[in-house]
């Protein structure tokens, strides 16, 4: 399903419809239907408003970015012993 369709059902949860009425005029289940309502959410991150599905991809970039400086840390050290 096309992620704008998602979006827009999801919406229509915010302001008030239910899941279950929607599974039955869009198709999806009610569960898929709740599980985009939960990816999609706004969380609060400092002072932010990001979707849990962001804020994912935003951690496993951090821990990427870690990774990558730790390695460089070691690197200046070994550079620095030569």
């Amino acid at each position: 399903m096309k992620r704008a369709l998602k979006k827009s059902i999801v919406e229509m949860v915010k302001v008030g419809r239910l899941p279950d009425e929607l599974a039955t005029e869009y198709g999806p289940s009610a569960d898929s239907i709740r599980n985009w309502v939960k990816k999609y959410a706004p969380v609060d991150v400092s002072g932010q408003s990001v979707s849990a599905n962001e804020l994912k991809k935003l951690r496993k970039e951090l821990a990427i970015l870690k990774e990558e400086n730790e390695i460089l840390k070691r690197a200046a050290v070994l550079l620095a012993k030569h």
